[in-house]
């Protein structure tokens, strides 16, 4: 059966809902890509980053014909109008390392190369009007846009735009993964960050309960 709709994610955790049941394909596993298919298309994790979320899309293209990409997963906040927990769909994304824009107007999403710091939300906010930021969606409109494919970006926002854990973006592994037990260990020998570990979990929490039940709705829509 064709898939018509492909969610591209980076993370496993952030459609673990979403799939839970469904086992990934084995032989793509082994490459750090986790492939699922569900009724109504295919849901791919590859890592974070461009470079990996264009191994989820081809992936998904792999897996049968494809009609809608969307981006999913967790986002960070750029603005107090962005509030953690809440689910948002973006009208506009913005590579941030070329200022090459998709999409003609509704909420920017802008696209960073590194977990962004607090600064660098707030630079985002400033250049390109930036309401959340992410590391994959402006290289799976890319793609979309190349392909002549719709494209949505649906995220989940896990932080606000004042917060920061320094230590976060150290703990990317290889294949765009999140080292999480290094990450949990060196927090725990450090008091002082747990007040931030906690906030973050429990946002992340709360949009991935919301991006869970988009991406079903999504699921369930007619592209052909």
């Amino acid at each position: 059966m064709p898939a018509a709709i492909a969610i591209i994610a980076a993370l496993p955790r952030e459609i673990a809902a979403l799939v839970r049941g469904v086992a990934p394909d084995p032989g793509l596993v082994r490459e750090g890509v986790w492939l699922y298919r569900v009724d109504g298309g295919v849901v791919v994790a590859a890592g974070m980053g461009a470079d990996r979320a264009a191994i989820a899309v081809a992936a998904a293209w792999a897996a049968g014909d494809v009609g809608l990409l969307v981006s999913a997963g967790l986002a960070g906040s750029c603005g107090a109008e962005a509030r953690v927990g809440s689910v948002i769909e973006a009208g506009v994304v913005v590579d941030a390392r070329t200022g090459e824009r998709f999409g003609a107007e509704g909420v920017v999403l802008a696209t960073t190369e590194t977990i962004a710091s607090v600064g660098e939300k707030a630079r985002l906010r400033e250049v390109y009007g930036a309401s959340i930021v992410d590391m994959e969606s402006a290289a799976v409109a890319r793609l979309a846009e190349a392909h002549g494919l719709r494209f949505r970006a649906i995220k989940g926002v896990s932080d606000a735009h004042d917060f920061e854990l320094s230590s976060m973006a150290r703990f990317a592994g290889e294949r765009g993964t999140f080292r999480t037990w290094a990450f949990a260990l060196h927090t725990a020998a450090r008091p002082w960050t747990w007040g931030k570990a906690v906030t973050l979990g429990r946002g992340s929490a709360r949009a991935l309960v919301g991006l869970d039940k988009a991406l079903r709705a999504v699921l369930g829509e007619d592209v052909r």
